[in-house]
């Protein structure tokens, strides 16, 4: 039950810092992403911190065996840049720069009842649901 709470505490301190950051405003995510128009880069200092200390993070998460919860890590272990990764960051990216929305700040602005959000989450989730089923259904998945 400690653990739950933890990680509630820490999704609220996410969500709060996605608030204060502006990252639930498609219009200024929107803005971040018009380089050719009126280009608001107040976003890269947020996406620059985020890089910070996920570099520290996971600098330190790899010289670990056990989460500080006494959990396994379960870090990515491939490095391999396939087609794969690059149709999912390419679809990602056209998601983000269409609706004005990533993952978290999409679920954010859900829960505070946006309706823009909740198409997103909705479309999140098929995408999520057909990747499963490609996957499941593919020979390479046969063959493990």
């Amino acid at each position: 039950m400690k653990h739950r709470i933890t990680e509630f505490l820490v999704g609220l301190l996410f969500g709060v810092g996605l608030l204060i950051s502006g990252m639930t405003d498609p219009g200024k995510v929107l803005g971040f992403l018009d380089l050719l128009g009126a280009w608001d880069p107040s976003l890269a200092l947020v996406m620059g911190g985020a890089i910070v200390v996920g570099f520290f993070a996971f600098a330190v998460a790899k010289k670990r065996t056990l989460s500080f919860f006494g959990g396994t890590m379960q870090l990515p272990a491939s490095e391999t840049i396939d087609k794969r990764l690059l149709t999912g960051a390419v679809l990602f990216g056209a998601g983000w720069a269409l609706a004005g929305f990533c993952p978290g700040p999409a679920l954010v602005s859900f829960a505070s009842g946006e309706a823009k959000a909740a198409c997103f989450v909705a479309a999140m989730l098929a995408g999520m649901g057909l990747s499963e089923i490609i996957d499941r259904c593919s020979p390479q998945a046969r063959s493990e």
